[in-house]
């Protein structure tokens, strides 16, 4: 049975060409002239995909994936556009959009897009996993099939391409350089290195020899000239992990070699070019670290480029089996072991379990079971206490579902989440002018900032 399309486009000619391809493609396409007469046929038929332009005569591309996504949760969209750029694509893509393409269009792109998204609808109709198709992973995969983890995968879409500096913000262990890595294998960097420096490993007195490398007598113990982590990522990607740890003159060095895209070693008189794109992560509020004076706002403007905010995995449990199932995978490799799952009582307690490790405790958690474990499947007693007591506290209910309300709440403090990460990303995007934002996100100024009080108060 074919795919069945639905386009909503108030330029006739371009429907009809586009309505042409498809079908000689093996779609069957209908049309709509206006986002009022394209929400009324999404209404009135089922639809695997729909196509529309940004800007209609009656309506524009936000709000028309908002009543389109008011019929349908999970409509698959494709948004085209004659006024490509990266904050018209966050508009669209923090709802729920799969993609956006700018005009001309170029048809075999199109057909590509299509493929991927009515493939996608066909694997939830027949309940199959969805991963992240248009993305790359490479190592080790942020896997997830929650919203705050969709949100992940469109962020990572949009910035990766480009050579935005990006800043990454995340609790311990949610997987920071993971994602970093993500961001460089989805860019047109791949091919060159990734090379990671953790800024909470080093002292006031080397932090200057590992960022730029010295030359030999520079210092005590500078026995031989040695590459700096600048000149090792050329080319590629460089990810800075706690940024925040550096020191207020490294800093200033840093900012330097970011604007000026030169560095002399420490020691050295040759001036080097850094042809290197910038990521970096804190667990702290960089904001709030220039603010009392830890961090310089010059540097944070500077790299403030693009935020991406991590969600914990207390607030994204929909992706707990599906981590645990590829630690599980990995771990088995590794030792040459063979268990096959988790019994149900193990992957209770996992839900249960808040995970202040995240991800990483996760791993670990699954790595000493998979050591402990003698038969084919991961029972309760290779379980740490903590883990255990936190899932034994809920009693069991078989005629009721105890976990409904703390669902529901996580629900909401889910959706809460994702709507801060979306906001946060706009106000970046327009150096925090709120005017701006609140334009941007076609809501007015006072519910802008209603909803940033509220994300205070959580």
């Amino acid at each position: 049975m074919p795919a069945k399309l639905l386009i909503i486009d108030d330029d006739a000619d371009l429907c009809q060409l586009l309505t042409h391809y498809l079908i000689k493609k093996g779609y069957e396409v209908e049309t709509a002239f206006s986002g009022n007469k394209g929400i009324a046929k999404y209404k009135a038929a089922s639809f695997d995909a729909v196509i529309a332009d940004y800007r209609l005569g009656d309506m524009d591309g936000v709000q028309l994936v908002q009543r389109l996504k008011e019929v349908n949760e999970k409509a698959a969209i494709l948004v085209i556009t004659g006024y490509s750029d990266i904050r018209q694509a966050i508009e669209v893509t923090r709802l729920g959009v799969v993609d956006y393409i700018p005009k001309p269009l170029v048809p075999e792109e199109v057909l590509e897009l299509l493929k991927k998204m009515t493939a996608a609808e066909c694997e939830k109709k027949t309940g199959a996993f969805l991963g992240s198709p248009e993305i790359v992973f490479n190592e080790e995969c942020y896997i997830g099939k929650s919203k705050p983890t969709a949100l992940l995968y469109q962020q990572v879409k949009i910035v990766a391409p480009t050579n935005y500096s990006v800043v990454l913000y995340g609790e311990s262990g949610t997987g920071k350089e993971v994602m970093a890595r993500t961001i460089h294998y989805n860019s047109n960097r791949s091919g060159k290195p990734f090379v990671a420096l953790d800024c909470g490993t080093l002292s006031r007195e080397l932090a200057g020899s590992e960022l730029f490398g010295h030359v030999k007598g520079a210092f005590t113990g500078a026995l031989q000239d040695k590459e700096g982590h600048f000149e090792m990522a050329d080319g590629g990607t460089l990810f800075l992990d706690e940024i925040a740890n550096l020191t207020i003159d490294i800093q200033a060095a840093l900012l330097r070699i970011i604007q000026e895209r030169k560095f002399k070693r420490v020691g050295g008189i040759k001036e080097m070019v850094a042809d290197v794109r910038i990521v970096v992560a804190s667990n702290e509020d960089l904001k709030a670290a220039y603010q009392a004076g830890r961090f310089r706002e010059d540097l944070y403007h500077r790299l403030n480029e693009f935020a991406i905010h991590l969600p914990a995995l207390r607030n994204r449990k929909e992706d707990i089996s599906p981590l645990a199932a590829f630690f599980l995978k990995r771990c088995c490799d590794e030792s040459d072991k063979q268990v096959t799952g988790f019994s149900e009582k193990v992957m209770a307690a996992f839900q249960r379990y808040d995970w202040p490790g995240n991800i990483r405790e996760l791993r670990n958690t699954v790595r000493r079971a998979v050591l402990l474990t003698t038969g084919d499947t991961i029972e309760e007693d290779v379980l740490l206490p903590e883990i255990l007591n936190c899932a034994h506290a809920v009693p069991d209910m078989p005629d009721t579902d105890p976990g409904a309300a703390q669902q529901q709440d996580l629900l909401k403090e889910v959706a809460g989440r994702a709507e801060y990460q979306a906001i946060m990303t706009v106000l970046q995007q327009v150096n925090f002018n709120k005017k701006k934002a609140a334009e941007l996100l076609n809501i007015d100024r006072k519910t802008l900032y209603n909803k940033l009080k509220l994300f205070q108060d959580l």
